[in-house]
């Protein structure tokens, strides 16, 4: 069944990223998304404390998961508009200054285009 882009949010998450956001949150409540550069199936999101990240005037808000804000660099928008992005977690050591860094999980991008329905 074709779907509208409309029909689709730009940004969703897996129940275990959930999960993680949610064991995140219990040491710094607020935080966001941000992916930038290696975009984007298979790249790692970061996620910092949202008082500790400057949102710039050419970053694009994709949505909310969880209740965080995910952001995306304007040039990777333009590549990857057509794409919905999925934050899921694997096993692993986030980026140094991402907020999973530490747990022995992090988050994983993955993707699919939008207007269609997949696993």
């Amino acid at each position: 069944m074709m779907l509208t882009i409309e029909d689709q949010p730009r940004v969703t998450a897996t129940d275990s990223a959930i999960a993680l956001i949610e064991e995140i949150r219990k040491d710094h409540p607020y935080i966001l998304f941000h992916q930038s550069g290696g975009c984007c199936d298979g790249s790692s999101p970061m996620c910092y404390p949202a008082d500790d990240f400057i949102v710039g005037d050419q970053d694009v808000k994709l949505g909310e998961i969880a209740g965080v804000p995910v952001y995306i660099s304007a040039s990777q928008f333009q590549a990857w508009k057509h794409t919905q992005l999925i934050i899921d977690v694997v096993p692993g050591r986030g980026g140094m200054f991402s907020l999973d860094n530490g747990r022995e999980k992090r988050f994983l991008t993955r993707s699919r285009l939008l207007g269609f329905e997949g696993p």
